[in-house]
């Protein structure tokens, strides 16, 4: 059975860098780094993680909130909004590649490496997509298309044409119904880039189109298949 745990990696700045990993009962196929959302490393992001490794992954999530001693935040919104303002682009990339070397030092290499992240992480999943050289990404809701989701980092719209891997966005419908002008603005950012991209809106019930478990289950799927057919 595929069991979670935490190591801890220490930095050059002189924090350490907590990361949550799961390997593969079975052959590796390759790694992939899990970026967590606003609210840390919550459980979705540990079921993604298990997830994963299940299909034959080695996974890997850093926690991003570490210089503030936080894993996971059940305050209000506002709360985890602040600690997101928090953020420094700098280090989200520096924490980013430690999580890229330790799967490295795993006898990973780069053509299988991997990123996914949901919310918050799924932009910054983007922009490391387009700032390293891997095999393949996945961005789920992720947040702020037109603004940069850390200081010091590009805004997704930006970015996205100079994407180094293929891409997969997949979004809930805006509020009202319907297109997203926001996120039909990044797939044609996407487009631009010289790489495969993809993106899928799916019909939403509040904010998360991952209310409805059919829904879900399709968009994990395409997930899925995106990492097969990329990280070989």
């Amino acid at each position: 059975m595929t069991e979670i745990r935490t190591e801890t990696v220490p930095l050059v700045d002189g924090s350490a860098l907590r990361l949550t990993v799961a390997e593969p009962v079975s052959a590796v196929r390759g790694g992939i780094v899990v970026l967590h959302e606003a609210r840390g490393v919550t459980d979705s992001v540990r079921g993604i993680v298990h997830g994963l490794a299940a299909d034959g992954w080695l996974t890997v999530a850093p926690h991003l909130y570490h210089r503030d001693g936080a894993d996971e935040l059940d305050g209000a919104d506002e709360e985890v909004q602040q600690q997101v303002d928090r953020l420094e682009g700098e280090q989200v990339m520096a924490d980013t590649d430690t999580a890229f070397g330790w799967l490295a030092d795993h006898g990973i290499t780069s053509d299988r490496m991997g990123v996914i992240g949901f919310d918050l992480g799924g932009s910054v999943a983007l922009l490391v997509a387009a700032k390293r050289t891997l095999g393949a990404a996945v961005t789920v809701a992720g947040d702020r298309v037109s603004s940069a989701p850390a200081s010091g980092l590009p805004s997704l719209v930006d970015a996205a044409p100079g994407l180094t891997c293929p891409w997969l966005g997949i979004y809930g419908e805006s509020a009202g119904g319907g297109p997203d002008a926001e996120v039909n603005k990044l797939r044609d950012a996407a487009a631009s880039s010289r790489v495969a991209t993809d993106v899928v809106v799916y019909p939403s019930r509040g904010h998360r189109f991952d209310d409805d478990p059919d829904v879900a289950a399709e968009a994990w799927q395409r997930t899925l298949n995106w990492f097969d057919s990329h990280l070989r």
